[in-house]
């Protein structure tokens, strides 16, 4: 729920208050003008009347009443959604490696991060594709199911680190799980991006095989291996906590990620040694085609100016009362 105003426009009239108010001390100071006295023992230890001390409440009560009219007036609205609407798009699943060798600093300031900032880009752009996320190392399992509201899924891919699953690169279980969330998508175009640095070294499920399955449920596969070519400075912690790097050798078994993408109808293997080669890998996938997909968005909206309309009313009828009875000269 939202709060929003029909007219915003008559809002600036809240700038008459702060106005109103300097008007008030500087009429209050000509009506009290300075006298001058021979004695003013007259006027010694006289203390103010309780009315006298009260006659500013009929200007507050006029300011609260201008206030919540001029609110009034604006028509305040709160505001649910619900509507059926048709958007063009693609069906995707990104199943992003997070294995502690996505730390390497091969990329800027690592892989894992130049990974996250690229496909963050590749999400902002593709306002109306449904998309997933899910993540893999060791084990794997869905960080975001499919969805049109990118704002949640941009979210849940910043906050992504290495270490949040068991360490290892289980490529088939990655790939597994990302099927499984699109295999019952009624887009004509279903598409996963699987991205990795290394080679499969754990899980349950044959990566070749995985990619069979998607071929099945005519799902599209891209696998893109992230890594320079030979050597890549990695950090490592000696026994004193200080982070040390060294040159660690960079395996992607390309043969196997090549066989996978393949495996599917139009899919591709693509190596990316930098930022560069991984937004021309997500800039061939914007070209793709697109189909329909049936959105539902909601929207209810009440109007909410009737409390600020009586408390306005109110405020006046007060002031009256007040002047023409307690305050009356």
């Amino acid at each position: 729920m939202s709060l929003t105003f029909a007219h915003p426009w008559l809002l600036l009239l809240l700038l008459l208050v702060p106005l109103l108010i300097g008007w008030y001390f500087w009429r209050y100071r000509k009506q009290n003008p300075a006298m001058q006295f021979a004695d003013l023992s007259l006027f010694k230890d006289q203390p103010k009347t309780l009315r006298q001390r009260m006659h500013p409440l009929l200007y507050a009560l006029r300011l609260v009443a201008v206030t919540a009219l001029v609110i009034a007036l604006a028509r305040p609205q709160s505001k649910l959604s619900r509507k059926e609407m048709t958007v063009e798009g693609i069906d995707i699943v990104m199943a992003m490696d997070v294995s502690g060798s996505m730390l390497a600093e091969d990329f800027r300031p690592n892989r894992l991060e130049a990974a996250k900032k690229v496909a963050a880009e590749f999400i902002e752009g593709r306002k109306n594709d449904r998309m997933a996320l899910v993540v893999f190392a060791g084990e794997s399992f869905t960080q975001v199911p499919l969805t049109i509201d990118h704002s949640v899924l941009l979210n849940q891919l910043s906050h992504l680190k290495s270490g949040q699953l068991k360490d290892g690169t289980a490529m088939g279980d990655g790939l597994a799980t990302a099927v499984n969330r699109i295999k019952d998508s009624k887009a004509k175009s279903k598409v996963i991006i699987l991205l990795t640095d290394g080679v499969n070294n754990q899980g349950s499920v044959d990566p070749q095989s995985a990619a069979e399955i998607a071929a099945l449920y005519d799902i599209r596969l891209y696998t893109i291996g992230v890594g320079t070519r030979g050597l890549a400075p990695y950090p490592f912690r000696d026994q004193f906590g200080r982070v040390i790097y060294q040159n660690v050798p960079v395996e992607i078994d390309e043969q196997l990620l090549t066989q996978m993408a393949e495996s599917t109808h139009d899919g591709r293997y693509f190596r990316s040694t930098n930022k560069k080669s991984l937004k021309e890998i997500f800039d061939q996938i914007d070209q793709m085609e697109k189909t329909k997909i049936d959105v539902t968005q909601y929207s209810q909206t009440r109007d909410e100016h009737l409390p600020f309309l009586l408390i306005g009313i109110c405020a006046f009828a007060l002031e009256i009362l007040l002047s023409l009875l307690y305050f009356k000269n």
